[in-house]
């Protein structure tokens, strides 16, 4: 299953290790990663890849990134890849 993981907030040490623990710690490979600090505003977006195609493996990650995204004070988001990308698409 792709995943598509996106962070928003504000900047501070951390983000993209914590991201990268939690990815790690549920079999998630990171196939390419872009981060952007602007104005203080951290943005990143992973493109990920996981051998399970269960729904549950997603949920899990899903909510372990939001705790963890609780703890950093950043918004994550876990999504399947073609479900990001359908809702994307322009025209």
């Amino acid at each position: 299953m792709k995943l598509v993981v996106t962070v928003v907030g504000v900047d501070r040490v951390g983000i993209i290790a914590g991201v990268s623990t939690v990815l790690a710690d549920h079999g998630v490979n990171i196939m390419s990663i872009n981060q952007t600090i602007l104005d203080g505003v951290f943005n990143m977006i992973m493109m990920c890849e996981t051998k399970s195609e269960n729904i549950k493996d997603l949920t899990s990650i899903q909510e372990a990134l939001t705790t963890l995204g609780k703890e950093l004070g950043v918004e994550i988001r876990a999504q399947h890849a073609d479900i990001f990308l359908s809702m994307h698409r322009v025209g």
